[in-house]
């Protein structure tokens, strides 16, 4: 819910500002994209088999 009070809230200008992380940053992670490289490759395996053999 918004909050609508009046009341001042002293901003923190101690503490750096946390930057928001988003896609492109899970994507740069290696265990993840080892895991998708993998998933791709038995995804292509299976389409090259189903497309040339038999």
């Amino acid at each position: 819910m918004l909050d609508t009070s009046r009341e001042s809230v002293p901003a923190a200008t101690d503490a750096p500002a946390e930057e928001p992380r988003g896609c492109l940053f899970a994507l740069s992670q290696p265990p993840l994209m080892i895991f998708l490289g993998v998933i791709g490759c038995l995804l292509m395996m299976a389409a090259v088999h189903d497309l040339f053999v038999l």
